[in-house]
């Protein structure tokens, strides 16, 4: 059956993306939309604190968007070089914690050691942080997007313990959305199950899907990447058919798979 997956492809990976190999082995045909579009922003104000690393009690990532942006604060020569001989080491000293398997690969290639890939939610992850962390240490240092829920920096704040962010990317409507979303429905038709993976996607796609499924849109099953993403479908009055149980390509898989038997 037709699974569409409203996210933007893997990039930089050679093969298939692991959300289509994963249907596909279990006899579905994934179809990726991108969603969101992406611009960088205060990247000089976020070179000065990677390269700070004593001012900060660790480092937070819970986006791949967030690491992409210190990746390219280390495109220049001298810095990359100052960075893996030095201020990496610094900040393996401390704590470096991630939401999810994609944000923490991409941590380990920047020669970082992260912590927390099996949280799966910010939530999950600021209950480890507050039984790991003092609440006497420097700030843990918070690059994210602008559109961030405020669940993380609320518990931490609650439990004292200190954190700066800094907005390094700003969230917006992929500029072709409507159009791919148009000619997926009109070439394709009504996809058998829809796979939601932000509340942004959420907010960007729903409306659009509503106006081309008509009346049909309650016999698709919307499938939802986590907590957070089914609360915002859920809120939008529509039924979830399934959620992954972990944010990754083969459990999203498992529980389509297991909605359209």
């Amino acid at each position: 059956m037709r699974v569409l997956l409203l996210k933007e492809p893997k990039d930089g990976e050679s093969g298939p993306d692991p959300y289509i190999k994963e249907l596909e082995s279990r006899g579905h045909k994934g179809t990726l939309l991108p969603v969101l579009s992406f611009k960088f922003v205060s990247l000089n104000t976020l070179t000065d604190k990677l390269f700070q690393p004593e001012k900060y009690g660790g480092l937070i990532f819970t986006s791949p968007r967030a690491v992409e942006a210190v990746r390219m604060c280390l495109e220049e020569d001298e810095r990359r070089e100052e960075w893996h001989k030095a201020v990496k080491n610094k900040w393996n000293t401390k704590s470096i914690y991630v939401v999810g398997k994609a944000t923490a690969s991409l941590v380990q290639n920047l020669g970082l050691n992260p912590l927390g890939e099996d949280t799966g939610t910010a939530e999950v992850l600021s209950r480890r942080i507050i039984e790991r962390e003092a609440t006497n240490i420097p700030p843990l240092f918070f690059p994210c997007g602008s559109i961030k829920r405020e669940v993380l920096p609320t518990a931490l704040r609650e439990n004292g313990v200190p954190l700066e962010t800094l907005t390094v990317y700003q969230t917006a409507e992929h500029p072709n959305l409507e159009k791919n979303l148009k000619n997926y429905f009109k070439e394709q038709g009504i996809p058998a199950s829809i796979a939601f993976f932000s509340p942004s996607g959420v907010k960007f796609c729903l409306e659009v899907v509503r106006r081309l499924s008509a009346e049909q849109l309650t016999q698709i099953k919307f499938a939802a990447i986590g907590p957070t993403t089914q609360d915002a479908i859920a809120a939008e009055g529509l039924c979830v058919s399934c959620t992954a149980e972990k944010p990754t390509a083969e459990h999203l898989a498992i529980a389509i798979a297991k909605t359209l038997q």
